[in-house]
């Protein structure tokens, strides 16, 4: 299982920071001061994002590399999230803390909302060569988790449909298998946070790495729904408390 801090990724990651982030600091800096303060959208914003779409894939649909994930059509208030989780070094990955240093939280917006509003098709889920036993215990983690140990299955938290939840709880289908893994075990080991109280964090660290891996085979394996999408609220109240998430909103 390949964790974030594969040395390999990171190497490459920095090395393609250079141009990537000359190019992305580049289309910022060409945007006049009024406009990146400005609530509407920016003219040519697709062509902004170059940068951006050179590893998330064309309109942030992924690539196949396995380990870029998609942005396209996640809730505009967790891209935002991300964006300026990024940008202040509470999430750390050099490319994205590189290449978002110096963008305002109005540009930021713009982003989020830009891709917030891609909704190309899914691919079909890429090949797993996890045997169908490790397939049904990452099923069960996902769809109901383990209540002797009081963990939440995911659907408690990103919807039934997995397509996640407004305004800033990500969908999990259509992600590489090798994302889900890096995501999960940047949380267990402490490199990845989130507002306390940190219920990401609880989890990640409940889990052993071969349910990690059980889980993100699973998920990595399921065909994306035409109609996946983030649904408006949750069926019933978070099963954590989340410092990133309110409780309210939810569907009565």
């Amino acid at each position: 299982m390949r964790l974030l801090n594969n040395k390999v990724k990171g190497t490459a990651a920095i090395v393609l920071a250079i141009g990537v982030g000359m190019a992305c600091s580049l289309a910022a800096a060409a945007a006049p001061e009024a406009a990146l303060a400005a609530p509407a959208a920016i003219a040519g914003m697709a062509e902004r994002m170059a940068a951006c779409t050179a590893c998330h894939g064309k309109q942030g649909r992924a690539t196949a590399d396995g380990y870029y994930p998609r942005i396209a059509g996640k809730p505009e208030a967790y891209l935002l999230n991300q964006l300026q989780s990024f940008r202040d070094g509470q999430r750390r990955y050099p490319m994205m803390n590189y290449l978002l240093a110096n963008l305002s939280d109005d540009y930021l917006q713009q982003i989020a909302r830009f891709f917030a509003d891609q909704h190309p098709p899914y691919p079909p889920p890429a090949s797993n060569e996890a045997s169908a036993s490790v397939l049904e215990r990452g099923r069960r983690l996902v769809t109901e988790g383990d209540p002797q140990r009081r963990l939440p299955a995911c659907v408690a938290c990103h919807a039934p449909s997995l397509g996640g939840v407004q305004p800033g709880i990500p969908g999990l289908l259509g992600l590489p298998r090798d994302y889900i893994n890096a995501q999960l075990g940047a949380w267990r080991n402490g490199d990845r946070t989130a507002k306390t109280p940190d219920c990401m964090a609880a989890v990640a660290r409940a889990l052993s790495p071969e349910e990690i891996n059980a889980a993100s085979s699973w998920l990595s394996a399921q065909a994306v729904p035409a109609d996946y999408a983030p649904a408006p609220a949750l069926p019933a109240p978070l099963p954590q408390q989340c410092g990133s998430q309110p409780q309210s909103g939810v569907q009565r």
